[in-house]
Parts: C-alpha cells; structure tokens; sequence
C-alpha cells in the first residue's frame, strides 16, 4: 500500500534541514503561519492532507497538531513517526514535567511583566543549558522574544488512547526524563519505541535514525 511522507518540524531548522538523514523524494514539508495556534495548526493539516494517504513525521512540539489531525478520523493516516515528541498532556502529573511546566510558565509570567530578561534567565537554562550572559544579551534577544511568546506543548487534550489503531513509531534521544516518561506512555498503547542516543533533541540527524524509519515503513507497505 503506498502513502505520501509529510514531514512536520519542531522549533528551529525547517524542510530538509529539519530530516537531514531521509531521502525525501516522495515527501512533502510543512511549515506553519508564525503565531499560528495549534488548533490553527490543526485544520492546516485537515485541509492539506484530506485527499492522500500520509506517512507523517513529527518533531517535538510538532506532534501536537499532527497527532491531534490524526486523531480526528477525517485522514487516512498510514502511520506516525513521532521524535522526542512534546506530548506533555499524556504525563502531567509526572515531576520532571511538572518542573518544566512550572519554570516555563514563571518565564512567561517574567516577560508578561516587561522582564524579558528575566524571562531568558529561566528559558535559556532550561531548554539550551548554561546560564544567562548579559554580554550575549543583544544576539540571544529574538530568541527570548520567540520562546517567550511561541505555543506551549500542553493544554491540548491530547491523550494516549488518540493513537489507538494508528501504527506508531516513537524515537527518542535517551537524555530527557520528559521525553522518555512521554514514550513510555505511548509504548504502553501500542507505539514501537526506539532510543537514539548521541544528539539529545535531534535524534534524527543521526545516520542510523533513517534505517529505524526503514524497518518501519516496510512494515506499514506489506
């Protein structure tokens, strides 16, 4: 049975650059409008994918709109490719994402208040590691402005039953209690799970990440 490849990034590198380890001959990417909601995303994906049998690939906060479009029964889905998917609905309660979700939403109650700084001090530490550096402040403004203000990866009902009946590949990067406390919720409803180790968030940029997406997309063919 054939099927189309949609490739939807994360935050950060688009379109190829996104999958650099996959021949993308029969795929396609999606980029959503900036400031775009995820519910906005959503219909995106209704509307673009209603008239073929997709294959999508998601990345971190990516897999929100794309399981949520899933989900809906008004695709033909051939399957989910999810990597280190923020799916944080499915763990709530869990501590390292309760720790995150308290230390992001302090970050954003900072810049709301004009502190963008103070708002950086937290998100950089948090999501990229290191500390605040004053002198770096003027290069790494926009990306506070744009993780001050970009869609959070919860609060969109998303639950793991959503996925129940749609084959499902979840590769992770082995470094993050979040990710893996997300995987292992989806592995126990049916998801394939895989850990890539040795590029953390992006596990598909390694070589052997495009053998893992072989395995199961021939599986899906027969």
């Amino acid at each position: 049975m054939t099927f189309d490849a949609l490739y939807v990034h994360g935050a950060g590198r688009r379109e190829t650059a996104a999958w650099p380890t996959l021949g993308h001959e029969h795929g396609e990417f999606l980029s959503f409008d900036a400031g775009s909601s995820v519910q906005e995303q959503v219909g995106v994906l209704l509307r673009t994918r209603a008239d073929r049998r997709s294959l999508f690939f998601a990345h971190s906060i990516g897999a929100v709109p794309t399981v949520l479009a899933a989900a809906s029964g008004a695709l033909d889905v051939a399957g989910l490719v999810l990597v280190e998917p923020a799916l944080y609905d499915i763990v709530r309660g869990e501590p390292p994402v309760e720790r995150h979700i308290s230390a992001v939403t302090e970050a954003r109650a900072q810049a709301a208040d004009g502190n963008l700084r103070g708002c950086w001090a937290i998100l950089r530490t948090l999501m990229f590691g290191g500390t605040f550096d004053g002198d770096a402040w003027d290069e790494e403004r926009p990306l506070a402005e744009y993780w001050a203000q970009t869609n959070v990866p919860w609060g969109h009902a998303v639950r793991p039953h959503l996925l129940t009946g749609i084959p499902t590949l979840v590769i992770t990067g082995g470094w993050n209690d979040e990710y893996e406390a997300i995987a292992h919720v989806l592995a126990a409803h049916g998801a394939r799970h895989q850990i890539l180790v040795g590029a953390q968030h992006r596990p598909q940029d390694l070589p052997e990440f495009a053998a893992h997406v072989a395995e199961f997309t021939s599986a899906l063919s027969h």
